[in-house]
């Protein structure tokens, strides 16, 4: 879209059926009206406005997937019109690398095409990380895609790998009443994210009844007619229902024909990129999932812009791909931005923290939302903000407020924006006023 709008012609190369992606059609869209259906089933539970059976129903794993489709058509339909008011094609195959500016694209039929372009960028996204030695093909062993097309509900479930996706899908199960057992190979959830953050996830999922186990190695999975056993290196085993393999992801990087043009992907079929988005072959971008960190699509729309300018014009903002926040749907969510207190400690920049609990806010009481809180880190000398950090409901929302100050220049980028600043009551909005308040009275 970018690049069509500063005056090149475009055409866009999709080898599945419908556009999206996985983002659309796997991925974030179907697991997040997925949570949002469990989340009023659960409300629904909470105020018993339903009878038992019908709750019974309602819970089911079909059932609530059902809501996800006419979201995925309405994404695709809507992104659709984007490139039809754009002019950009859309050529529906596979598409292959076959030298310096020149793509191969195969339809269905075996019908062959090869387009020319002055740049070229690669944005195939990612696939779920499936080791040797685990058979995906049984009904009880799953990973991110297929987890999604469970035929009932389950009684418990394991989930190998507490990244995001891990983390997101224990809650989502916990909050169906299934029993979860979330096995990770490191110390902590999430280590890219403020240790209190940490604390207060592992704390809500342990409450709400996750079993969590760090420092666990898989040593195989043994599949059963009844159900699945994780074995540990550390001797455990595991059974349960069903499994889900969430430990990684891997770069769409196969028949690409990279080797024609010198590009090589790393183990995980990542393609590694400057700080550009340019490979190591020239004129070539690649954006997205497919080049790994931070694998978030909101971070993939920006660096797709970026590429389109810089391929261009040789130049473009960094403001455009710098601060971008995390937002992590668990349950309650989390969003971070910019420094984490480990961070600042070891790089010797002293700093001071404003906490506001929402438990104490009016909006949180009556909705009864009240787990959670809002964490500012700011500068002790000039008040900048460096790091914001959420946790609770419409986290990835309310961050959205901070980083609107963070990306100020200058003194307007300041803890005093929040202090002087007059909130609606009741909102979740003035947690920044608490919190600046409250990181204020400790300088004094």
């Amino acid at each position: 879209m970018q690049a069509a709008k500063l005056g090149r012609s475009v055409a866009a190369i999709e080898d599945r059926d419908e556009i999206g992606g996985s983002c659309t059609h796997r991925g974030t869209i179907p697991s997040k009206a997925l949570r949002f259906a469990i989340f009023q089933a659960t409300n629904l539970l909470n105020t018993r406005l339903l009878d038992s059976d019908a709750l019974d129903a309602a819970l089911s794993f079909p059932n609530l997937r059902r809501s996800a489709r006419s979201v995925i058509e309405k994404q695709v339909d809507m992104r659709q019109s984007f490139y039809d008011r754009n002019r950009v094609p859309v050529l529906h195959g596979r598409a292959r690398l076959v030298g310096p500016g020149t793509v191969e694209v195969v339809d269905e039929l075996g019908g062959k095409r090869h387009l020319q372009a002055e740049a070229i960028v690669i944005a195939t996204g990612s696939r779920p990380y499936r080791p040797d030695g685990i058979d995906f093909t049984h009904p009880r062993i799953h990973d991110s895609d297929t987890i999604l097309d469970l035929p009932e509900t389950p009684r418990s479930i394991s989930i190998f790998g507490a990244g995001v996706i891990g983390c997101e899908y224990a809650s989502m199960f916990r909050n169906l009443g299934v029993k979860v057992n979330l096995v990770h190979p490191r110390e902590k959830l999430l280590e890219f994210l403020d240790d209190e953050i940490i604390d207060a996830l592992s704390y809500h999922l342990r409450e709400r009844g996750v079993v969590l186990r760090h420092r666990e190695s898989c040593e195989h999975v043994e599949p059963r007619d009844d159900g699945v056993i994780l074995h540990l290196a550390s001797g455990k085993q595991i059974k349960t229902d069903v499994m889900l393999w969430a430990a990684g992801r891997t770069g769409n990087t196969d028949d690409l024909g990279l080797d024609s043009v010198g590009i090589e992907p790393n183990s995980r079929g990542q393609i590694e990129v400057d700080e550009h988005f340019r490979t190591t072959a020239e004129r070539i971008y690649s954006v997205g999932d497919v080049i790994g960190w931070p694998a978030l699509a909101s971070a993939a729309y920006v660096q797709g812009r970026y590429a389109a300018h810089h391929a261009i014009s040789g130049l473009c903002d960094r403001a455009l791909i710098t601060d971008i926040p995390t937002g992590i749907y668990t349950s309650p969510e989390i969003s971070s931005l910019g420094k984490t207190e480990r961070e600042l400690t070891e790089h010797g920049i002293p700093y001071e923290v404003g906490h506001c609990s929402f438990k104490s806010l009016a909006r949180a009481q009556i909705t009864g939302q009240t787990v959670g809180m809002l964490k500012l880190l700011f500068h002790r000398e000039t008040l900048q903000i460096l790091g914001i950090h959420c946790f609770g409901q419409n986290a990835s929302e309310i961050i959205h407020i901070g980083q609107a100050i963070m990306s100020q220049p200058g003194e307007n980028n300041s803890l005093n924006y929040f202090i002087n600043s007059t909130f609606n009551y009741p909102t979740m909005a003035e947690a920044y006023r608490v919190a600046a308040l409250n990181g204020l009275n400790r300088l004094f």
